[in-house]
């Protein structure tokens, strides 16, 4: 028997026990008053732990990627199948002038360490340096990379990789004024309020150091919304009840995987759409959504009870690490904020728009 066999044995129940018990499951009043701190910190002290960017004074192209999760290029890396889409898109919002924001889970360093995440993603640091060399490059930490944030080491390593200091923050607010109302669009990676790795300075240690490489070598995939319906679906709820208290807001994280536009999912989306078809006796709609609700619940099932009435303050970028290898992100635009797709068809990587609006109609 091999020694991680051994421990294997003897680690996984007590481990296990301990994530039912100290887990990531999403704690309601805990992510709301995290969010709310974070928030009221970057207002009131742009620069520290977030910036303050009045996207209509500068005028900006933004695009917007989470979850990367960039690892050794083996079969335990999420973002390999994904690489190639990952770097035709930053091509294309290279060329047209885009500020890439990158929203946290860039780098997988529970399961990898940083040298070992550099040696193997050479293609994908180097064109994010070009954002870089720009000034149109933010980098936002998440629970994954939380060494960002926590590491004495971290800026020498950031320097290592990009060549040059880089700052890393917990969230950004863009602002946008409509007939003289200010819209903050508030964007930060959604782990918030998770006691395993938004905690106290000790907590964050404690899971970059000891609890994630023990996960990673025993194994085990401990629950956390990217992996599990249940507690995405409770954090993306969390996350929609926050932001539909707040005045004047739009949220806009990761964290889940899970695209979110207007406070809808890709099956919810789907759903309302079916209705409508079906309102208006559209019969070739009908049987093509019914389809294509058929596929997608064989991924996703739950459908919020009250989703024709949500109000559309939520926003969630998805992910560059689905296992087809498509990436999802969220695009900003003279007052336009779209839902896009890159896909890979034969040899080339192609964009796609899943949903748009204009934000100014979403306050209507």
């Amino acid at each position: 028997m091999s020694i991680r066999k051994f421990f294997q044995r003897l680690l996984s129940g007590p481990v296990l026990k301990m994530a039912t018990k100290f887990s990531s499951k999403p704690n309601k009043q805990r992510v709301h008053e995290a969010l709310s701190k974070l928030y009221q910190h970057i207002q009131s002290k742009p620069g520290k732990k977030g910036l303050l960017i009045d996207i209509d004074n500068v005028p900006q192209k933004i695009i917007i990627f989470s979850d990367l999760h960039k690892g050794n290029k083996k079969l335990s890396d999420d973002f390999a199948p994904a690489e190639n889409n990952y770097l035709a898109a930053l091509d294309y919002y290279n060329r047209e002038g885009y500020t890439l924001i990158v929203l946290g889970d860039s780098e997988e360093l529970w399961k990898f360490n940083m040298f070992t995440v550099q040696k193997h993603n050479h293609p994908s640091f180097d064109a994010e340096k070009k954002f870089l060399h720009r000034n149109a490059l933010i980098k936002v930490f998440g629970n994954h990379d939380i060494f960002w944030n926590n590491d004495p080491f971290a800026g020498l390593q950031l320097i290592n990789t990009y060549g040059q200091h880089i700052k890393i923050y917990e969230g950004v607010i863009l602002k946008h004024t409509t007939n003289g109302t200010t819209i903050n669009i508030f964007l930060t990676h959604g782990h918030q309020g998770d006691g395993q790795s938004d905690g106290n300075k000790f907590s964050a240690w404690f899971v970059a150091k000891i609890w994630a490489p023990l996960q990673a070598y025993l194994e085990l995939n401990i629950n956390t919304p990217a992996f599990n319906d249940i507690l995405k679906t409770e954090h993306n709820q969390f996350m929609y009840e926050w932001s539909s208290k707040q005045e004047n807001l739009l949220l806009v994280t990761g964290h889940t995987h899970q695209p979110v536009f207007e406070s809808l999912t890709h099956l919810e989306r789907l759903y309302k759409q079916l209705l409508i078809a079906r309102r208006e006796n559209d019969t070739l709609a009908i049987t093509r959504l019914q389809d294509e609700i058929a596929f997608r619940r064989q991924e996703y099932r739950h459908v919020s009870e009250d989703y024709l009435h949500l109000k559309p303050s939520y926003f969630n970028s998805g992910c560059c690490c689905f296992s087809d290898g498509d990436i999802t992100g969220i695009e900003i635009e003279k007052g336009e904020i779209r839902l896009i797709k890159w896909k890979q068809n034969g040899v080339v990587s192609e964009r796609s728009i899943l949903e748009k609006t204009f934000i100014d109609d979403l306050f209507k």
